[in-house]
């Protein structure tokens, strides 16, 4: 049990590193230093981007069939040779409206992840980055189901999720579900919350361990 917690909070670590950026990244691309509305509101400050790894790190891209068919990225855990190793954990990493998948390649999270021994899977969201939208994802259930699939598809067993802003549409009720697939949850100022009581929140149990970790307040 404390070997599992040590791995999580190396990976908090690693993930809190480069929240930061992602919270500035809209700033960023606008040409401006300052830190977005979003940031502001949770009083971060501009901190130095973490340093990008040294070791060559491949990520692979694909898409799942299915409806809708969902783009993802992938980097899979290599040693300080860059020699491929088992991952110690599974990652999976949701986007906010007004990223994607890509936004976590960019910012070099995937590439960090992996060279800490951890494999990173990245998926755009239906109707975001190149997964196209779907009627067929009008419940609680039906999204379940798609982040289910995607897992599933992938061969991810007990990963940790991180979900920040829009994806909590998925991640909440994918964790009031089926929380026992998860290892970890680190929910990032998730919309959703509310429609749920406290005491579910309460009932929630990740396996081994569990990681309620929100920061700011719930965003549209």
């Amino acid at each position: 049990m404390n070997f599992l917690r040590n791995r999580l909070v190396v990976l908090g670590l690693v993930l809190l590193a480069t929240l930061l950026l992602y919270l500035l990244l809209p700033s960023i691309r606008q040409g401006s230093m300052e830190p977005s509305l979003e940031a502001q509101r949770i009083g971060l400050m501009v901190t130095p981007p973490p340093p990008i790894p040294t070791i060559n790190v491949s990520i692979r891209t694909g898409q799942l069939p299915g409806d809708p068919p969902l783009f993802f990225r992938e980097a899979l855990p290599v040693d300080a040779a860059g020699r491929q190793i088992l991952p110690r954990l599974q990652v999976v990493l949701l986007h906010g409206q007004a990223f994607t998948s890509k936004t976590w390649e960019e910012l070099g999270t995937m590439a960090l992840l992996a060279t800490n021994g951890y494999q990173a899977l990245a998926m755009d969201l239906p109707g975001y980055g190149k997964s196209p939208n779907s009627e067929a994802l009008k419940t609680d259930q039906n999204r379940v189901d798609l982040l289910s699939r995607f897992m599933e598809s992938l061969g991810v067993r007990a990963a940790v999720l991180l979900s920040p802003s829009m994806s909590g549409h998925y991640s909440i009720p994918f964790l009031m579900k089926n929380s026992a697939q998860l290892h970890g949850f680190i929910p990032i100022a998730p919309v959703g919350t509310k429609s749920y009581s406290p005491q579910q929140y309460q009932n929630i149990q990740v396996r081994d361990i569990k990681v309620m970790m929100i920061v700011g307040r719930e965003e549209i």
